[in-house]
């Protein structure tokens, strides 16, 4: 496919693709802050803590410019405002989670809630928030729950399966794409077939599933990227928290795959550190891994282009296209 013309209109788009949706993110920003109110103050206050601490509404912003570009209107938008807030609300839930079973300490540049709050309490506050995301969209079309619904389980099968791989140099290239196909691209999959779906356009659904999911990849592949490439004050967390963590993030296998020394660092049980951390960083930094991970991030937004094709040519097209683009080139 001839990427000029998405060169061109990613030039002519502006370099914030959320403007096209300005108005409809408002709203979001509006119903999201309400929908965090508890009767329990401190539930209230984590989720609040970690929702406006900084997160940039991207699969908000990637839904309904997903909605818009197949031709939704203002008929429905109501509903493709309530699927782009519940798809931030799930997401929302799996960090804290996430930073649970990581023992995470910092989140987006700042203390992590586990880290404030206490294990009991974040646990409550991520299971609150998916409470409400799927009060939001419990009055959908059977359909379109059930498309939600899936992508939850997915998350939970690649938390789980993130977890048997840590610390195992044997994790190949199509393993790590089973954990990132289940817990990053599943929710993006799943919010750009449902607002196809509510826009009206039954054929295009399919064809947004596999934009969402590339598009979801192309997103993990590069924060994997940029947890061994920082600066720490860029990606809100400490350079290598994956590596020392032991999670199997792209770098981390293609490392191994290309170097054998990595595979005794990452078996260590107590894991990476001091001079052997700082080798390992080293390695992973070659050019070989940062160039091929690259490539293979390329790869899917190839891939997501090709779905956009067979969109109308619109506004909102354009900017889905800056946004495919920038997962790609941002800070690296």
């Amino acid at each position: 496919m001839n990427t000029s013309k998405w060169t061109v209109a990613a030039d002519h788009a502006g370099s914030n693709p959320a403007i096209t949706v300005a108005a409809e993110l408002r709203k979001v920003e509006d119903k999201l802050a309400q929908l965090l109110n508890s009767r329990e103050t401190l539930i209230a206050e984590i989720c609040r803590y970690l929702v406006n601490a900084g997160g940039k509404r991207l699969r908000p912003t990637f839904v309904l410019l997903v909605y818009r570009a197949c031709g939704g209107s203002d008929k429905r938008l109501n509903d493709a405002i309530d699927t782009a807030i519940a798809m931030e609300l799930i997401h929302s839930a799996t960090l804290l989670h996430d930073d649970i079973i990581d023992a995470g300490t910092i989140r987006r540049g700042k203390p992590s809630a586990f880290k404030l709050y206490g294990l009991g309490p974040s646990l409550v506050a991520g299971d609150y928030l998916f409470a409400r995301a799927f009060e939001l969209c419990g009055r959908f079309e059977e359909n379109l729950v059930r498309t939600a619904a899936q992508a939850c389980v997915l998350l939970t099968e690649g938390e789980v399966m993130e977890g048997r791989m840590r610390r195992n140099a044997q994790v190949t290239l199509e393993d790590y794409l089973g954990v990132i196909s289940r817990k990053t691209a599943s929710l993006f999959r799943a919010g750009a077939e449902v607002a196809a779906q509510l826009a009206g356009d039954q054929g295009k659904a399919a064809a947004m599933g596999r934009l969402g999911d590339a598009f979801g990849l192309a997103f993990q592949m590069i924060d994997d990227l940029l947890d061994i490439l920082g600066p720490e004050e860029k990606i809100g967390k400490p350079v290598g928290s994956d590596l020392r963590a032991g999670i199997p993030s792209l770098p981390v296998v293609l490392g191994v795959e290309r170097d054998s020394r990595l595979s005794g660092l990452l078996h260590a049980e107590a894991g990476v550190d001091g001079l052997g951390f700082e080798r390992a960083l080293e390695l992973l930094r070659s050019p070989d891994v940062v160039d091929r991970a690259r490539a293979l991030a390329l790869d899917q937004v190839a891939i997501a282009r090709d779905a956009l094709s067979g969109l109308k040519p619109s506004p909102y097209r354009d900017s889905l296209a800056v946004l495919i683009e920038e997962q790609v080139y941002r800070e690296l």
